[in-house]
């Protein structure tokens, strides 16, 4: 009576097996390309490494891509679709403002296409990239699984749902990255890349003006006063403040060390020392390189394998522009 029990149990057992083999074998493995493209990872970080030689910034617009694609339903190359054949570009909305260097994507893919064709995903070109341009800036190396696939269509009517405002409550802002399996210290981590690159007086003239906020340092607010004049600046014009005057295009912890000293730029690089949740995270990094690039790199990995596209989902676009044609 016992054995009769468990035979339909083993027999269901052997039934699923197929599926979870093939399950498995969908999922996201390091070294995806060795048989198809086998210089595939290294063409990504050749070209990759070409470009930041020309137009050093092409790095962090690599960091920010992995950011805005990843945190939008998939890693999927969904923030590159082009507004076109019926598809509004992720890019239009008001959250990928100051987003550019999409073009040298295009650079990247037509590399890989000459020696493998129609191989690998734009997906995986954005992870990628954003793993190579964290070493360039002095960043750590992250070692990544790669066999994402390219969404058919784009999330534009969403991206406010997904990605968290610099003026968004930090508990909002938890929240976003916590739905993605990101704990308060990688979010602490992952809002460390603010230590590269440089922010767009519109998102900075609230802290500004027409009073100054007063966890604001005073000498630093003249500072970005100079660099932002006006209340009400022109958003196509070139006005900026660098995220870190000491090592803007080095990945370090000085950004944290900024935050304690209240010179940080956006609302919500000052909200990570005001909330009582983030603030022992933020000291620890601003004492700790290394413990920050451990979170760093946790962090990242996380965010790069939230929900790709494998096996027979999705596609891999021969234009990472476009949707590929029946």
């Amino acid at each position: 009576m016992f054995a009769n029990k468990k035979l339909p149990s083993i027999f269901f057992i052997f039934l699923l097996l197929p599926l979870l083999l093939q399950f498995s074998y969908a999922d996201l493995q390091f070294n995806f390309y060795n048989e198809s493209c086998p210089r595939a990872e290294e063409i990504i970080k050749e070209e990759v490494t070409k470009l930041y030689k020309q137009h050093g910034n092409t790095a962090i617009s690599w960091i920010r891509n992995l950011f805005h694609d990843c945190m939008v339903k998939s890693c999927d190359a969904s923030l590159l679709l082009e507004s076109k054949y019926g598809i509004l570009s992720e890019q239009a909305s008001d959250r990928s403002f100051g987003m550019r260097n999409f073009k040298y994507m295009e650079t990247i893919k037509n590399a890989l296409e000459s020696q493998c064709s129609m191989t690998v995903s734009c997906a995986d070109i954005v992870a990628l990239s954003a793993r190579d341009g964290v070493a360039l800036l002095g960043g750590p190396h992250i070692e990544m699984k790669t066999g994402r696939k390219d969404s058919r269509e784009s999330y534009a009517p969403v991206v406010d749902e997904f990605i968290p405002n610099h003026n968004d409550t930090m508990a909002l802002v938890l929240s976003r990255f916590q739905s993605i399996g990101i704990d308060a210290e990688g979010t602490v981590a992952l809002l460390g890349a603010h230590s590269v690159g440089r922010v767009h007086c519109v998102n900075l003239v609230g802290r500004l003006y027409p009073t100054v906020d007063p966890t604001l340092d005073p000498d630093h607010a003249e500072y970005l006063k100079r660099r932002c004049p006006s209340p009400e600046p022109d958003p196509k014009a070139v006005q900026y403040a660098r995220n870190d005057l000491e090592t803007p295009m080095v990945l370090d912890n000085v950004y944290y060390k900024h935050l304690l000293e209240h010179k940080g730029l956006l609302l919500v690089d000052q909200q990570l020392v005001s909330d009582p949740t983030t603030l022992p995270f933020v000291t620890k990094m601003a004492a700790d390189n290394g413990y920050f690039h451990d979170q760093f790199s946790r962090a990242f990995l996380l965010l790069s394998e939230n929900n790709p596209l494998t096996g027979d989902e999705g596609e891999i676009r021969k234009d990472c522009r476009y949707v590929n044609k029946d």
